[in-house]
Order: C-alpha cells, then sequence, then structure tokens
C-alpha cells in the first residue's frame, strides 16, 4: 500500500492497523528548536480516544504517546519524530464474519478489489483508529503555527443541527458531542442513544475555524490552499464531502450577496462578510478559514444488511464488536487536526517562496 504520507515541506506519515500492536506517524520537516514533550500531544489524543462516553465506541484504548525520535534536550532537531501508540484492547474474534463476507459502505469490498487480500481485523488501515495518528501529529504541526487558534465542533448528527444563535464556544469541551449549542447537546443524547440501541448509526457535520491565519498563505491553481484543506479533510476515514466558506450554498447566491465586500480598515482591509470562507484564488486573505466536513454513518452495525462473501454468494451481515454509533462525533479533534497540518505546511512553504 502506497500514499501513506501527505504534505509538502511539513510532511507525516502513518502506519499501523486498529488491531496491530501499535499505530504511529513519522512527522518530517518540522523546524528546529521548537520545545516538544509528550505532554504537548497527549490532551489532543485524550480528546479523540474512544470509551470516553456512552455516545461512543468501548474499545478502551488509552491512547498513550511516545516520542522515539527527533527531539533532544525538549527541542526539535530538525530530523524527523517519529511517534507510536500502543494498541492495547483488540478484540480480533468479533470480525469472524467480517472475514468472509463485506460489510457494505465499508472499504473491505474495494480493498480486496485492489490488493487482493485484506486486513478485517476492525478494518486495518481503514479503521478510524487510523485518524489517532493524525492528531498526534496535528499536535506537533501546531506548535509551527502559534498565531493560528484551530477549533472545531460538531453540527449536526443525523440531520438535526445545532441553532447558531446558540453557538458557544465554551461548551465544545463540555459536553460528549464536541457541541457548542447546549440545547443541541441535550436532543442529540436521545438520538445517538436511540441509533445504538437500534444497532444503527448516524451522521455527522463538522464545523471548523482557524483564526489567525495571515493573508498570502497558499499558492494560485495546483497549490491552493483551499484545494489542500479539501484533500486533507477528505482523506479522513468516513469522511464523503467538504465545503470551504459557504460551499454549496454560494451556488444559491447572487453575485452581490456572495460578495465579502471590503472597506479600508486600520491594519488593512476590513471584510463585511466570510463567504469565502477566509480564501480568495486558493490565497487566504486574513479572514477566519471556515470548513465543514460531512461525515457518514459508520458501516458497521448490528442491522442486518444485504451483501455478498468473498466467493460472491449472496448473504447478510450483522457487524459484531464495539463500533461508534457516530463517529462523526470524535471527528472534530481529527479534523483540527488535519486543519494545523495543512497550515503548517503552507506557512513554510509561504517563508519558503516569500522569505
Amino acid at each position: 500500500m502506497s500514499h501513506n504520507s501527505f504534505g509538502h515541506l511539513f510532511r507525516f506519515t502513518t502506519w499501523g492497523e486498529s488491531h496491530g500492536p501499535a499505530i504511529g506517524a513519522v512527522v518530517d520537516g518540522c523546524p528546529p528548536g521548537l520545545a516538544l514533550s509528550e505532554a504537548d500531544i497527549q490532551p489532543f489524543l485524550d480528546k479523540r480516544r474512544p470509551g470516553t462516553s456512552r455516545f461512543t465506541t468501548q474499545r478502551q484504548e488509552p491512547d498513550v504517546v511516545r516520542i522515539l525520535s527527533g527531539v533532544f534536550e525538549g527541542r526539535t532537531t530538525g530530523t524527523p519524530i517519529s511517534l507510536m501508540i500502543d494498541n492495547v484492547d483488540q478484540r480480533s474474534k468479533d470480525y469472524t464474519d467480517v472475514a468472509k463476507a463485506y460489510r457494505p459502505g465499508h472499504a473491505d469490498y474495494a480493498y480486496d478489489a485492489k490488493y487482493g487480500l485484506r486486513d478485517y481485523r476492525g478494518g486495518g488501515r481503514s479503521s478510524a483508529r487510523e485518524t489517532a495518528s493524525r492528531v498526534a501529529a496535528g499536535a506537533i504541526a501546531r506548535l509551527v503555527i502559534p498565531e493560528v487558534t484551530i477549533i472545531a465542533w460538531v453540527e449536526a448528527i443525523g440531520g438535526d443541527a445545532i441553532d447558531p444563535a446558540n453557538f458557544d464556544a465554551a461548551q465544545i469541551d463540555q459536553n460528549p458531542f464536541f457541541c457548542p449549542d447546549p440545547v443541541a447537546a441535550a436532543r442529540w443524547e436521545a438520538t445517538v442513544d436511540a441509533a445504538r440501541k437500534a444497532g444503527s448509526s448516524l451522521g455527522a457535520v463538522i464545523g471548523c475555524s482557524a483564526t489567525g491565519v495571515p493573508a498570502g498563505w497558499g499558492a494560485p491553481l495546483y497549490a491552493k490552499l483551499d484545494a489542500d484543506l479539501a484533500a486533507a479533510c477528505m482523506s479522513i476515514n468516513a469522511v464523503k464531502g467538504v465545503a470551504i466558506g459557504d460551499g454549496f450554498a454560494a451556488a444559491a447566491l447572487s453575485g452581490e450577496d456572495n460578495a465579502d465586500r471590503m472597506r479600508p480598515g486600520a491594519d488593512g482591509p476590513e471584510f463585511l462578510a466570510n463567504h469565502a470562507g477566509g480564501i480568495a484564488g486558493g490565497i487566504s486573505t486574513g479572514q477566519p478559514v471556515t470548513l465543514r466536513v460531512a461525515f457518514k454513518p459508520t458501516s458497521s452495525i448490528l442491522t442486518p444488511v444485504e451483501t455478498i462473501t468473498r466467493d460472491g454468494a449472496a448473504t447478510e451481515i450483522a457487524t459484531k464488536g464495539r463500533h461508534d454509533p457516530c463517529v462523526g462525533i470524535r471527528g472534530a479533534p481529527v479534523v483540527e487536526a488535519m486543519v494545523a497540518l495543512v497550515l503548517a505546511d503552507h506557512k513554510l512553504r509561504h517563508r519558503g517562496q516569500i522569505g
């Protein structure tokens, strides 16, 4: 399997499988001299890790990270930083049926069609477990962009969206849904519980904002900042759509309504709107960079669904084991990490070209 790396000057590679002995990442291109220890990474992994509430998979993984290289006397050396996270709570026997038949909506068939074999234990590389490696790498990326603040939140679960009038960023870490609307969070408890008890699953939409991104990051045409953000977020397992700024809603606006009007400001232009999500022509404008990411419902469900076996025979499959009733809930820390990784890369690329 190739293509396990992402980025240009700030580049990371993830490795490992859901039910292997460990997973991890190698971060290459990190500038030297940055203060870094496991304590800088662990809080972000704790936000993403499973088993923290009844609304996520009950797999119990402490997700304790170890730095194996690239740091000396508490500072980055400029050499590759290797990160490792042990897997300690695998239950591969839960996937006996998955070894024989494909889960519809999952990567089982596609992996088999491409490689002729697959690691059926938890889905191997197609498991959401892989995203822990991204979150660890993203924590390092944040050190490269201290001027930027990134927050992500769950905007909708199962089609039930938050009320923007109730948005309170302080609420995001106060409930198990990363929800900025406490009223919606209370509704979602019943919604997700019902899906879990029914042996089903739900999709979710994650919103994300990065403030403090200066004007000028990104490049025209084939190195657009929004294109790289979209690619980074689309690479997350279970993601099926990414919108920058207003996204598809912009297609329903008139030219004058979609315009991010400008007036003179004390330190450059003052924007009166941000339909473009802080990016124009692939280059940041200095406004908050905003995006929305759509996660599909978890494919591993207890409800029997029609499928075929590896031999092509008709059958049904109900996936046993411990799975997220809404994998998008834990997607918020992952989206934050991918945005941080892209912005760190573009900051270094901008510095390399412009100085």
